[in-house]
Protein backbone atom coordinates (compact mmCIF):
# COMPACT_ATOMS: atom_id res chain seq x y z
CA UNK A 1 0.00 0.00 0.00
CA UNK A 2 1.03 3.64 -0.92
CA UNK A 3 2.28 5.98 1.91
CA UNK A 4 -0.04 8.33 0.68
CA UNK A 5 -0.79 11.30 2.83
CA UNK A 6 -4.42 10.98 4.24
CA UNK A 7 -6.07 14.73 5.40
CA UNK A 8 -8.74 15.80 7.00
CA UNK A 9 -10.81 18.81 5.16
CA UNK A 10 -14.19 18.68 7.19
CA UNK A 11 -16.45 17.48 9.95
CA UNK A 12 -19.75 17.20 11.02
CA UNK A 13 -21.62 16.10 14.20
CA UNK A 14 -24.69 15.84 16.11
CA UNK A 15 -24.66 14.15 19.19
CA UNK A 16 -25.80 14.83 23.49
CA UNK A 17 -23.90 18.39 23.38
CA UNK A 18 -24.29 20.33 20.18
CA UNK A 19 -25.96 20.25 16.73
CA UNK A 20 -22.49 20.71 14.88
CA UNK A 21 -18.67 20.83 15.79
CA UNK A 22 -18.52 24.52 17.13
CA UNK A 23 -21.08 24.18 19.79
CA UNK A 24 -19.97 20.77 20.34
CA UNK A 25 -15.80 21.56 20.56
CA UNK A 26 -17.16 24.62 22.98
CA UNK A 27 -18.67 22.34 25.46
CA UNK A 28 -16.39 19.53 25.32
CA UNK A 29 -13.51 22.49 26.65
CA UNK A 30 -16.18 23.89 29.10
CA UNK A 31 -16.77 20.24 30.63
CA UNK A 32 -20.41 20.20 30.26
CA UNK A 33 -22.32 16.66 30.38
CA UNK A 34 -25.07 16.00 27.68
CA UNK A 35 -26.56 12.77 29.90
CA UNK A 36 -30.52 13.45 31.00
CA UNK A 37 -33.00 11.90 32.27
CA UNK A 38 -35.26 10.43 29.69
CA UNK A 39 -38.88 11.70 29.56
CA UNK A 40 -40.25 9.20 27.04
CA UNK A 41 -43.97 7.30 28.20
CA UNK A 42 -42.07 3.63 28.67
CA UNK A 43 -38.89 5.10 30.76
CA UNK A 44 -40.96 4.63 33.98
CA UNK A 45 -40.62 0.75 34.18
CA UNK A 46 -37.21 0.73 33.25
CA UNK A 47 -33.99 0.04 34.89
CA UNK A 48 -32.01 2.71 33.99
CA UNK A 49 -33.76 6.10 33.11
CA UNK A 50 -31.01 8.41 31.68
CA UNK A 51 -28.50 8.62 28.35
CA UNK A 52 -27.65 11.33 25.74
CA UNK A 53 -30.14 12.19 24.01
CA UNK A 54 -29.01 14.74 20.69
CA UNK A 55 -28.99 18.48 21.77
CA UNK A 56 -30.71 19.18 18.20
CA UNK A 57 -33.17 17.19 17.02
CA UNK A 58 -32.97 15.86 13.46
CA UNK A 59 -36.11 17.35 12.20
CA UNK A 60 -35.02 21.08 13.06
CA UNK A 61 -32.54 20.05 10.69
CA UNK A 62 -33.89 18.30 7.67
CA UNK A 63 -36.70 18.48 5.30
CA UNK A 64 -39.46 16.93 6.78
CA UNK A 65 -40.53 14.81 3.77
CA UNK A 66 -36.90 13.14 3.81
CA UNK A 67 -36.35 13.17 7.72
CA UNK A 68 -39.71 10.43 7.48
CA UNK A 69 -38.09 8.11 4.93
CA UNK A 70 -34.73 7.75 7.07
CA UNK A 71 -34.51 5.97 10.09
CA UNK A 72 -33.30 7.87 13.03
CA UNK A 73 -30.00 6.68 12.32
CA UNK A 74 -29.58 7.73 9.14
CA UNK A 75 -30.95 11.08 10.55
CA UNK A 76 -27.95 11.74 12.56
CA UNK A 77 -25.52 10.84 9.76
CA UNK A 78 -27.16 12.90 7.53
CA UNK A 79 -26.87 15.67 9.48
CA UNK A 80 -23.76 14.93 10.54
CA UNK A 81 -22.89 14.42 6.74
CA UNK A 82 -24.35 17.70 5.51
CA UNK A 83 -22.19 19.78 7.83
CA UNK A 84 -18.69 18.05 7.13
CA UNK A 85 -19.17 18.16 2.96
CA UNK A 86 -20.29 22.07 3.57
CA UNK A 87 -17.03 22.16 5.81
CA UNK A 88 -15.03 20.81 3.66
CA UNK A 89 -15.86 23.23 0.39
CA UNK A 90 -17.52 20.84 -1.58
CA UNK A 91 -21.17 21.77 -1.88
CA UNK A 92 -20.37 23.80 -5.31
CA UNK A 93 -16.76 21.77 -6.22
CA UNK A 94 -16.29 20.00 -9.42
CA UNK A 95 -14.93 16.54 -8.42
CA UNK A 96 -14.62 12.90 -10.41
CA UNK A 97 -17.39 11.59 -8.14
CA UNK A 98 -16.21 7.93 -9.34
CA UNK A 99 -13.29 9.00 -6.82
CA UNK A 100 -15.56 9.73 -4.61
CA UNK A 101 -16.59 6.99 -1.75
CA UNK A 102 -17.99 6.73 1.71
CA UNK A 103 -17.66 4.42 4.54
CA UNK A 104 -19.92 4.90 7.51
CA UNK A 105 -20.51 2.52 10.70
CA UNK A 106 -23.45 1.43 12.53
CA UNK A 107 -23.43 -1.07 15.33
CA UNK A 108 -26.71 -1.83 15.54
CA UNK A 109 -28.45 -0.32 12.65
CA UNK A 110 -32.52 0.51 12.32
CA UNK A 111 -33.04 -0.63 15.54
CA UNK A 112 -36.05 1.66 16.21
CA UNK A 113 -37.46 1.34 12.09
CA UNK A 114 -37.16 -2.52 13.13
CA UNK A 115 -38.66 -3.19 16.76
CA UNK A 116 -41.44 -0.30 15.45
CA UNK A 117 -42.38 -2.15 12.69
CA UNK A 118 -42.49 -5.19 14.86
CA UNK A 119 -44.87 -3.31 17.04
CA UNK A 120 -47.32 -2.15 14.07
CA UNK A 121 -47.36 -6.40 12.75
CA UNK A 122 -48.41 -7.71 16.31
CA UNK A 123 -51.05 -4.50 16.76
CA UNK A 124 -52.46 -3.80 13.14
CA UNK A 125 -51.06 -6.88 10.72
CA UNK A 126 -48.68 -7.06 8.07
CA UNK A 127 -50.33 -4.67 5.67
CA UNK A 128 -49.54 -2.30 7.52
CA UNK A 129 -45.63 -2.54 8.00
CA UNK A 130 -43.93 0.11 6.23
CA UNK A 131 -43.30 -0.26 2.50
CA UNK A 132 -39.49 1.48 3.89
CA UNK A 133 -39.31 -0.55 6.46
CA UNK A 134 -36.18 -2.37 4.58
CA UNK A 135 -33.77 0.33 3.18
CA UNK A 136 -34.53 2.37 6.60
CA UNK A 137 -33.67 -0.44 8.90
CA UNK A 138 -30.57 -1.91 7.28
CA UNK A 139 -27.10 -1.03 8.59
CA UNK A 140 -25.79 0.28 5.24
CA UNK A 141 -28.53 2.70 5.13
CA UNK A 142 -26.64 5.61 6.36
CA UNK A 143 -24.02 4.87 4.17
CA UNK A 144 -26.16 4.70 1.27
CA UNK A 145 -28.50 7.80 1.84
CA UNK A 146 -25.19 9.99 2.83
CA UNK A 147 -23.99 8.29 -1.04
CA UNK A 148 -27.21 9.29 -2.74
CA UNK A 149 -26.45 13.05 -1.15
CA UNK A 150 -23.08 13.44 -2.47
CA UNK A 151 -23.10 11.57 -5.81
CA UNK A 152 -20.58 9.18 -4.19
CA UNK A 153 -19.53 6.55 -7.33
CA UNK A 154 -16.76 4.51 -6.11
CA UNK A 155 -16.77 1.63 -2.59
CA UNK A 156 -19.70 2.73 -0.23
CA UNK A 157 -19.31 0.61 2.79
CA UNK A 158 -20.49 0.16 6.55
CA UNK A 159 -18.07 -1.45 8.85
CA UNK A 160 -19.94 -3.14 11.63
CA UNK A 161 -17.84 -4.36 14.55
CA UNK A 162 -19.85 -3.20 17.72
CA UNK A 163 -18.63 -0.15 19.20
CA UNK A 164 -15.54 -0.28 17.40
CA UNK A 165 -17.22 0.68 14.24
CA UNK A 166 -16.63 4.40 14.00
CA UNK A 167 -13.10 3.92 14.04
CA UNK A 168 -13.11 1.25 11.88
CA UNK A 169 -14.90 3.38 8.78
CA UNK A 170 -11.78 5.79 9.07
CA UNK A 171 -9.32 3.17 8.59
CA UNK A 172 -11.00 1.47 5.49
CA UNK A 173 -11.35 4.89 4.53
CA UNK A 174 -7.85 5.96 4.86
CA UNK A 175 -7.13 2.07 3.07
CA UNK A 176 -9.28 3.23 0.26
CA UNK A 177 -7.33 6.08 -0.81
CA UNK A 178 -3.55 4.52 -0.26
CA UNK A 179 -5.37 1.89 -2.89
CA UNK A 180 -5.82 4.65 -5.20
CA UNK A 181 -9.43 2.95 -5.18
CA UNK A 182 -11.02 7.10 -4.17
CA UNK A 183 -9.40 10.82 -3.69
CA UNK A 184 -12.38 11.81 -1.35
CA UNK A 185 -14.26 9.81 1.51
CA UNK A 186 -16.56 10.74 3.68
CA UNK A 187 -16.61 8.23 7.14
CA UNK A 188 -17.63 8.23 10.17
CA UNK A 189 -20.23 6.20 12.47
CA UNK A 190 -23.81 6.71 13.68
CA UNK A 191 -26.11 5.31 16.57
CA UNK A 192 -29.79 5.87 17.62
CA UNK A 193 -30.50 3.29 20.08
CA UNK A 194 -32.21 4.87 22.85
CA UNK A 195 -35.05 2.48 22.79
CA UNK A 196 -36.56 0.48 25.35
CA UNK A 197 -35.36 -3.08 24.34
CA UNK A 198 -31.64 -2.16 23.62
CA UNK A 199 -32.09 -0.04 26.98
CA UNK A 200 -32.87 -3.16 29.04
CA UNK A 201 -30.68 -5.14 27.46
CA UNK A 202 -27.74 -3.32 28.01
CA UNK A 203 -29.09 -3.38 31.42
CA UNK A 204 -29.48 -6.88 31.93
CA UNK A 205 -25.94 -7.47 30.93
CA UNK A 206 -24.81 -5.31 33.73
CA UNK A 207 -23.54 -3.10 31.04
CA UNK A 208 -25.35 0.39 31.85
CA UNK A 209 -24.49 2.40 35.08
CA UNK A 210 -27.68 2.38 37.34
CA UNK A 211 -26.44 5.25 39.41
CA UNK A 212 -29.66 7.31 40.10
CA UNK A 213 -28.29 10.53 41.09
CA UNK A 214 -27.41 13.58 39.40
CA UNK A 215 -27.50 12.47 35.54
CA UNK A 216 -24.89 14.84 34.42
CA UNK A 217 -22.63 13.10 36.66
CA UNK A 218 -22.91 9.52 35.85
CA UNK A 219 -20.67 8.52 33.37
CA UNK A 220 -17.04 8.59 35.57
CA UNK A 221 -14.51 7.01 33.41
CA UNK A 222 -11.34 5.88 35.78
CA UNK A 223 -13.58 6.75 38.93
CA UNK A 224 -13.72 4.17 41.34
CA UNK A 225 -17.29 4.97 41.90
CA UNK A 226 -18.07 4.02 38.13
CA UNK A 227 -20.07 1.04 37.50
CA UNK A 228 -21.22 0.92 33.64
CA UNK A 229 -21.64 3.25 30.50
CA UNK A 230 -24.41 5.93 29.66
CA UNK A 231 -25.93 5.17 26.43
CA UNK A 232 -26.05 8.07 24.10
CA UNK A 233 -26.28 8.73 20.33
CA UNK A 234 -25.25 10.94 17.43
CA UNK A 235 -23.33 10.50 14.76
CA UNK A 236 -20.29 11.81 13.56
CA UNK A 237 -18.58 12.60 10.01
CA UNK A 238 -15.19 13.39 8.73
CA UNK A 239 -13.74 14.07 5.03
CA UNK A 240 -10.89 12.26 4.11
CA UNK A 241 -8.83 13.37 1.40
CA UNK A 242 -5.55 12.50 -0.03
CA UNK A 243 -3.21 15.18 0.25
CA UNK A 244 -2.27 16.04 -3.03
CA UNK A 245 -6.44 16.19 -3.89
CA UNK A 246 -6.83 18.40 -0.86
CA UNK A 247 -4.37 20.91 -1.70
CA UNK A 248 -5.15 20.88 -5.23
CA UNK A 249 -8.31 22.19 -4.66
CA UNK A 250 -7.23 24.93 -1.94
CA UNK A 251 -8.77 23.09 1.08
CA UNK A 252 -8.33 24.09 4.45
CA UNK A 253 -6.73 21.21 6.06
CA UNK A 254 -7.86 20.28 9.90
CA UNK A 255 -4.70 17.84 10.43
CA UNK A 256 -3.84 13.84 9.06
CA UNK A 257 -4.66 10.30 9.74
CA UNK A 258 -1.23 8.89 10.28
CA UNK A 259 -2.22 5.27 10.58
CA UNK A 260 -4.86 2.72 12.40
CA UNK A 261 -4.36 -0.56 13.54
CA UNK A 262 -7.19 -3.03 13.75
CA UNK A 263 -7.18 -6.32 15.58
CA UNK A 264 -9.24 -9.21 17.98
CA UNK A 265 -8.74 -9.83 20.94
CA UNK A 266 -10.43 -13.77 20.43
CA UNK A 267 -11.25 -13.61 23.99
CA UNK A 268 -15.07 -13.03 24.87
CA UNK A 269 -18.15 -11.54 23.07
CA UNK A 270 -18.49 -9.07 25.84
CA UNK A 271 -15.63 -8.57 27.51
CA UNK A 272 -12.00 -7.33 27.36
CA UNK A 273 -9.00 -9.70 27.60
CA UNK A 274 -8.14 -7.98 31.31
CA UNK A 275 -4.56 -7.54 30.26
CA UNK A 276 -5.79 -5.93 27.13
CA UNK A 277 -3.36 -7.68 24.34
CA UNK A 278 -5.46 -7.49 21.66
CA UNK A 279 -5.93 -3.24 22.13
CA UNK A 280 -2.41 -3.37 22.62
CA UNK A 281 -1.33 -4.94 19.03
CA UNK A 282 -3.71 -2.21 17.36
CA UNK A 283 -2.20 0.66 19.04
CA UNK A 284 1.52 -1.10 18.40
CA UNK A 285 0.05 -1.38 14.22
CA UNK A 286 -1.19 2.14 14.59
CA UNK A 287 1.92 2.91 15.46
CA UNK A 288 4.03 1.48 12.95
CA UNK A 289 1.65 2.17 10.02
CA UNK A 290 2.33 5.62 11.30
CA UNK A 291 5.78 5.59 11.12
CA UNK A 292 5.87 7.05 14.38
CA UNK A 293 6.98 5.90 17.78
CA UNK A 294 5.22 5.79 21.46
CA UNK A 295 7.42 9.74 22.01
CA UNK A 296 5.64 11.43 19.43
CA UNK A 297 1.88 10.72 21.10
CA UNK A 298 1.11 13.81 23.23
CA UNK A 299 -3.09 12.67 23.65
CA UNK A 300 -4.97 9.75 23.53
CA UNK A 301 -8.67 9.93 23.65
CA UNK A 302 -9.49 7.03 25.07
CA UNK A 303 -12.03 4.43 24.58
CA UNK A 304 -12.77 4.78 28.43
CA UNK A 305 -16.80 3.59 28.58
CA UNK A 306 -16.85 3.95 32.51
CA UNK A 307 -16.35 0.18 33.33
CA UNK A 308 -15.05 -1.70 35.93
CA UNK A 309 -13.01 -3.73 33.95
CA UNK A 310 -12.47 -2.08 30.43
CA UNK A 311 -11.25 1.08 31.83
CA UNK A 312 -8.33 -0.62 33.71
CA UNK A 313 -7.14 -2.61 30.57
CA UNK A 314 -6.56 0.20 28.57
CA UNK A 315 -4.54 1.69 31.04
CA UNK A 316 -2.51 -1.37 30.71
CA UNK A 317 -2.58 -0.88 26.85
CA UNK A 318 -1.13 2.68 27.11
CA UNK A 319 1.43 1.61 29.67
CA UNK A 320 2.64 -1.80 27.35
CA UNK A 321 2.89 0.50 24.10
CA UNK A 322 3.72 3.65 25.20
CA UNK A 323 6.30 2.66 27.84
CA UNK A 324 7.95 4.94 29.78
CA UNK A 325 6.75 7.68 27.16
CA UNK A 326 3.22 7.16 29.08
CA UNK A 327 4.04 9.81 31.95
CA UNK A 328 3.98 12.88 29.31
CA UNK A 329 0.67 11.51 27.58
CA UNK A 330 -2.20 13.50 28.51
CA UNK A 331 -5.33 11.26 28.49
CA UNK A 332 -9.16 12.29 28.07
CA UNK A 333 -12.17 10.48 27.87
CA UNK A 334 -14.88 12.36 25.85
CA UNK A 335 -17.76 9.78 26.69
CA UNK A 336 -17.84 11.54 30.53
CA UNK A 337 -19.52 14.31 28.71
CA UNK A 338 -21.12 12.70 25.98
CA UNK A 339 -22.17 8.90 27.01
CA UNK A 340 -21.73 5.64 24.73
CA UNK A 341 -22.73 6.42 20.88
CA UNK A 342 -22.03 2.86 20.08
CA UNK A 343 -20.88 2.74 16.68
CA UNK A 344 -20.61 6.32 16.32
CA UNK A 345 -18.29 7.26 19.43
CA UNK A 346 -15.14 6.62 17.92
CA UNK A 347 -15.86 9.19 14.85
CA UNK A 348 -17.32 11.56 17.06
CA UNK A 349 -14.22 11.01 19.50
CA UNK A 350 -11.94 11.13 16.55
CA UNK A 351 -12.87 14.98 15.80
CA UNK A 352 -12.39 15.97 19.03
CA UNK A 353 -8.81 13.88 18.76
CA UNK A 354 -8.49 16.03 15.59
CA UNK A 355 -9.55 19.07 17.09
CA UNK A 356 -7.68 18.96 20.18
CA UNK A 357 -4.37 18.91 18.02
CA UNK A 358 -5.76 21.57 15.69
CA UNK A 359 -6.70 23.83 18.36
CA UNK A 360 -3.59 22.40 21.33
CA UNK A 361 -6.06 21.64 24.22
CA UNK A 362 -7.14 18.69 25.67
CA UNK A 363 -10.90 18.36 26.73
CA UNK A 364 -11.48 17.40 30.34
CA UNK A 365 -13.11 14.26 32.23
CA UNK A 366 -15.76 15.46 34.26
CA UNK A 367 -16.98 13.46 37.30
CA UNK A 368 -13.48 12.34 38.29
CA UNK A 369 -13.50 12.47 41.64
CA UNK A 370 -11.64 9.43 43.09
CA UNK A 371 -8.67 8.18 40.46
CA UNK A 372 -8.79 4.14 40.62
CA UNK A 373 -5.71 3.53 42.22
CA UNK A 374 -5.49 0.92 39.30
CA UNK A 375 -4.88 3.45 37.32
CA UNK A 376 -2.01 5.24 36.15
CA UNK A 377 -2.42 7.58 33.95
CA UNK A 378 -2.29 11.40 33.19
CA UNK A 379 -5.86 12.08 32.77
CA UNK A 380 -6.60 15.76 31.98
CA UNK A 381 -9.67 16.50 34.69
CA UNK A 382 -9.45 20.21 33.25
CA UNK A 383 -8.26 21.84 29.76
CA UNK A 384 -4.80 20.69 29.32
CA UNK A 385 -2.90 22.77 26.31
CA UNK A 386 -0.31 21.12 23.94
CA UNK A 387 2.85 22.09 23.30
CA UNK A 388 3.49 23.67 19.56
CA UNK A 389 5.37 21.55 16.55
CA UNK A 390 4.39 18.31 15.07
CA UNK A 391 2.65 16.42 17.56
CA UNK A 392 0.48 12.97 17.25
CA UNK A 393 -2.64 11.92 19.16
CA UNK A 394 -4.48 8.29 19.15
CA UNK A 395 -8.16 7.83 19.33
CA UNK A 396 -8.79 4.18 20.69
CA UNK A 397 -12.13 2.21 20.29
CA UNK A 398 -13.08 -1.51 21.22
CA UNK A 399 -15.75 -3.15 21.07
CA UNK A 400 -17.98 -6.50 22.14
CA UNK A 401 -16.60 -9.44 20.19
CA UNK A 402 -12.98 -8.79 20.88
CA UNK A 403 -12.92 -5.24 18.52
CA UNK A 404 -9.75 -3.55 18.91
CA UNK A 405 -9.15 0.16 16.63
CA UNK A 406 -6.85 2.53 17.49
CA UNK A 407 -6.13 5.30 14.79
CA UNK A 408 -2.93 7.71 14.81
CA UNK A 409 -3.98 11.45 13.77
CA UNK A 410 -1.21 13.81 13.66
CA UNK A 411 -0.79 17.77 12.94
CA UNK A 412 0.02 19.52 10.59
Amino acid sequence: MSRTRVVITGMGTTNPLGGDVPSTWESLVAGRSGVRTLTDDWVEQMPVKIAGRVAVEPSEVLERVKARRLDRSSQFAMVAAMEAWRDAGLEDAEIDKERLGVAMASGIGGVTTLLDNYDVLLAKGPRRVSPLAVPMLMPNAPAANISLYVGARAAVNTPVSACASGNEAIALAVDQIRLGRADIVVAGGTEAAIHPLPMAAFANMMALSKNSGDPTTVSRPWDTGRDGFVLGEGSGVLVLESEEHARGRGARIYGEVLGAGITADAHDLAQPDPAGRGGSRAILRALTESEITGGDIVHVNAHATSTPQGDIAEGLMLHATLGKHVTGVVVTSTKSMTGHLLGGAGALESIATVLALHHRVVPPTINLDDLDPAVDLDIATEPRDLRSGDIAALNNSFGFGGANVAVAFGSV
